[in-house]
């Protein structure tokens, strides 16, 4: 599914030199790589060129550097990690908005991964997920409890909307509620292509008119959304207006890694055009919202 030079171009991609047994440090190592390297976006689905799902062409995208949403990170992270020895499954999932009903509906491709334990000689499971964009640093056990993470709380407990499910509880500051997990392994992307077609292409996607990048580091995150970058460096949260676009530009190649290689000058023009005609129809609606 993977070739050994494009392992190496996406360990490169990920600034990972060495080709090394598939323990759980190397695990830990390549999850905080991909979420700090590669962001999380909307962004080809706002400027109206979705990309394919399908892991061949997942992989592509990322080693040539450009990045994506849950569907191709975590389907690309999966055949580089198969490809390195790592036992993967993947589980239908759902994440609950803020202000809304926990759900496993698809609209999420999760991810764990199997290793041995060799102090006690027994296989254990652990909750491997780089298409969240401002959640987990590091893969977590998938045993119920707190976990700390830099300045970072997630709870894992069992999931109220299914049996023997798992849900995966966000820092309460953060941007959305949580994630449930289906406990049933899925063997094909077939599953999830209906709900790739309805975020890429439907005009009821949420995405078709906002755009999203986030990207995790060790003691944060960032997200722009439209011209607004957010910073949160532990605790504290830093808000900035982006207002030109060479700013804007600079921005995503330089924080998220996103430098848009495969669109052209007109290209990038429009989206910004369309970065700035939704943000100004947010700002009316918050001034509307004031009155």
């Amino acid at each position: 599914m993977i070739t050994h030079s494009e392992v190496k171009a996406y360990l490169n991609r990920l600034g990972i030199s060495e080709i090394k047994a598939p323990t759980k440090e190397y695990l830990f190592e390549l999850h905080k790589a991909h979420v700090t390297r590669i962001p999380w976006q909307t962004l080809d689905i706002f400027a109206g060129k979705p990309t394919p799902m399908d892991i061949q062409n997942s992989v592509q995208l990322l080693i040539h550097q450009r990045s994506g949403y849950c569907f191709h990170l975590n389907g690309a992270f999966t055949a580089l990690l198969r490809a390195l020895g790592y036992a993967v499954s993947w589980h239908k999932a759902g994440v609950q908005p803020l202000g809304q009903e926990p759900r496993i509906n698809g609209f999420h491709l999760g991810l764990t991964v199997s290793l041995m334990n060799v102090e006690i000689g027994e296989e254990e499971s652990w909750v491997v997920d780089v298409g969240l964009g401002d959640m987990p640093w590091e893969p977590i056990p998938l045993k119920f409890g707190k976990y700390v993470q830099g300045p970072f709380t997630y709870v894992l407990e069992p999931s109220s909307v299914t049996d023997q499910g798992w849900r995966l509880i966000h820092d309460p500051q953060y941007s959305y509620v949580g994630v449930d997990y289906a406990p049933e392994v899925v063997n094909s992307l077939e599953l999830f292509k209906t709900n790739h077609e309805f975020y890429s292409r439907s005009p009821e996607s949420p995405w078709m008119d906002l755009l999203v990048v986030r990207q995790r580091h060790d003691v944060g995150m960032n997200e722009l959304k439209g011209c607004i970058w957010k910073k949160w460096n532990g605790s504290i949260l830093d808000t900035a207006e982006v207002s030109s676009k060479s700013e804007w530009l600079e921005i995503l190649a330089d924080v998220f890694n996103e430098p848009l290689v495969n669109y052209s000058i007109l290209e990038r023009d429009l989206i910004w055009a369309k970065v700035c005609k939704q943000h100004q129809k947010w700002l009316r609606l918050l001034e509307d919202q004031r009155s």
